[in-house]
């Protein structure tokens, strides 16, 4: 049988990043937080944290720190249909998802505050690209999450959101410097370009959906989607912008696109534990009415860009 009060103690620790902020979080003091987690991983024969700053759970901590959330999920759900059980009444459920920066920026926000406005949780938002927030699911360090991956992790659900759509853009003055002679392979590989992080391919991609070909680009890192407009508004460089970002600007003649109509469509899926629960029902919901509003809905029958 598991200690629970020890698992806790770990999920508290993962979380808040350190012993000191979990032990005032559990309202214990931070040597209880220790002996719980020593006394747990002498039972569990390894490593369960990596202390540090922040402190992280190591491979199998993280397992157990996702049995933690799945498991409150269950007594919140317990306790509404067996309301005599009287325990947690005004306790909230941490609840942690992730989801990459452009949909954070855009539409996603919404959806997870009007959840959050009404719902017993914390969220504990992740941000990272949308090819990697899969592997939070994988690794059990969230619950849901955004991703452009369709198929699902182990234990989850996949159903689609729609597709994100990118264009690709500059400020004029920023266009008539590089590409007065048009945008081609030899242009793209002298014009700076943004980029939101090394994991950002989106550029990269529009590249090779346009010309069938690989360019090396020169690039600037700006981990930021208000900074990312803000650079390009700014002449700093070309990259791919959300649509929903850039739209007044393109209107307003501040951005204009490299090539007029050649958008870049990003499918993006909402996979989510296989919890029998209310509150990942309930956020499910949000997300889905957002995404049929903010990104493209596929047509029935047609094939996904």
């Amino acid at each position: 049988m598991l200690d629970y009060a020890s698992l806790s103690a770990l999920a508290a620790v993962v979380r808040e990043g350190s012993f000191e902020r979990a032990a005032a979080a559990l309202h214990v003091t931070p040597s209880a937080v220790s002996q719980r987690i020593r006394l747990l991983e002498e039972r569990m024969g390894c490593a369960l944290v990596v202390r540090g700053q922040p402190c992280q759970a190591t491979e199998t901590g993280r397992r157990l720190c996702q049995h933690v959330d799945r498991v409150r999920l269950l007594e919140h759900e317990l306790n509404g249909e067996v309301p005599a059980l009287g325990q947690n009444g005004g306790t909230r459920v941490p609840f942690p998802i992730a989801v990459n920066a452009d949909s954070l920026a855009t539409w996603f926000a919404p959806a997870v505050a009007s959840f959050a406005a009404t719902a017993p949780v914390l969220m504990a938002v992740a941000v990272d690209d949308q090819d990697y927030t899969s592997e939070w699911l994988r690794s059990g360090q969230v619950l849901a999450a955004v991703t452009g991956t369709a198929r699902a992790a182990t234990g989850c659900n996949s159903r689609s959101l729609g597709a994100m759509r990118y264009l690709a853009a500059a400020n004029p003055a920023f266009v008539e410097r590089f590409f007065a002679q048009g945008v081609n392979t030899n242009s793209l590989a002298l014009a700076p370009s943004l980029v939101f992080n090394t994991k950002d391919e989106l550029q990269s991609r529009w590249v090779r959906q346009q010309y069938r070909r690989h360019v090396e680009l020169p690039r600037h890192t700006l981990p930021s989607p208000q900074a990312f407009v803000a650079a390009a508004l700014a002449g700093m460089g070309w990259g791919l912008h959300p649509e929903l970002l850039i739209s007044h600007h393109l209107k307003s003649g501040a951005l204009l696109e490299l090539v007029p109509d050649t958008p870049l469509d990003v499918p993006l899926y909402w996979q989510q534990a296989r919890a029998a629960s209310s509150l990942l029902e309930g956020l499910s919901r949000e997300v889905h009415a957002a995404a049929r509003t903010a990104l493209l809905q596929q047509e029935p029958g047609a094939e996904p860009m």
